[in-house]
């Protein structure tokens, strides 16, 4: 049975996550706050952000550049910039 929370990125109650995906409080906030559609949009634009910035994973600046932008995303509702994207006509 699946776990309905209030997702405060998508302003409804929807599907949250199945488990804690971040270690800390910061995981626990999106945990709980975040559903399963949110982080999947999230984890688009972190695919997106990576490949395009050409991130290091290993290397704690562009991490911690990605998680500033994840808070910013999911949590306060600033859209991610990606150099040379168009999002598609809706």
């Amino acid at each position: 049975m699946a776990r309905t929370i209030f997702c405060t990125h998508l302003n409804q109650e929807a599907d949250g996550l199945d488990f804690q995906s971040l270690p800390g409080e910061l995981g626990k906030k999106v945990f709980n706050n975040i559903s399963k559609e949110a982080w999947g949009r999230w984890m688009s634009k972190q695919t997106m952000l990576i490949n395009e910035k050409k991130l290091n994973l290993m290397s704690p600046d562009d991490r911690k550049f990605l998680e500033q932008q994840m808070v910013d995303f999911l949590f306060e509702g600033k859209e991610v910039q990606i150099d040379g994207y168009t999002p598609p006509d809706k």
